[in-house]
């Protein structure tokens, strides 16, 4: 699997081929670090780790300091563990957006917006329950009955209710890459992709 960590800098829209607007967002992607190559021999598995980000000497511990240094790399803000990465990589070695071209599908994945504690309506797109007749007056955005009273006289699990929203690990799949900027590391990808300004990224060809 080919992948990069990049950071999401917002939304725009660009002119397609028959002059239509097609929403897309702007990823800043890579340059990414490989800070360790991970083997049978030394943990038991084979994996790439790559970093990406610039971070200050002052905010790093000192066993990440001496991590990257080993890689020969400055600190870094966030790091990602590849599995199978399908170019040859050794330690210290830079990922760059030539692993990706226009019109390729990718996954991202990224932390979605938490959106605190919310009721049913906006969590799950419940229609709420009443007319606002009869007497009823603050029921508009209850759940309703949550299950029968005398044969259960409980409430079953996974029971969709109100409850913490976003702040999710999400990945989508299948969007497409309409423009790379290599000399800026910028991409953009058609479409939305989860999270919010400034938040890292993962782009999976």
């Amino acid at each position: 699997m080919l992948g990069l960590l990049g950071k999401k800098l917002g939304m725009t829209s660009i002119f397609g081929d028959e002059g239509k607007a097609i929403a897309c967002t702007i990823v800043e992607a890579g340059p990414c670090y490989v800070t360790q190559v991970k083997t049978d021999d030394t943990d038991g598995y084979t994996a790439t780790q790559i970093g990406f980000g610039a971070k200050k000497e002052k905010s790093t511990t000192a066993p990440l300091k001496g991590h990257f240094a080993k890689a020969g790399v400055s600190p870094l803000k966030k790091v990602l563990e590849i599995r199978d990465l399908d170019v040859e990589a050794n330690l210290g070695d830079v990922l760059t957006l030539d692993m990706f071209t226009e019109g390729d599908k990718v996954n991202v994945v990224g932390q979605s917006k938490g959106k605190g504690y919310q009721g049913v309506v906006r969590r799950h797109n419940f229609k709420g329950v009443g007319m606002g007749t009869h007497g009823q007056h603050n029921r508009e955005r209850a759940p309703g009955s949550l299950g029968t009273a005398s044969t259960s006289s409980r409430v079953f699990k996974n029971m969709r209710m109100s409850g913490r929203m976003g702040n999710d690990r999400v990945k989508v799949k299948n969007l497409e890459i309409l423009k790379i900027y290599q000399d800026r590391n910028i991409v953009l990808i058609k479409g939305a992709v989860p999270g919010c300004i400034g938040s890292f990224v993962i782009i999976e060809k």
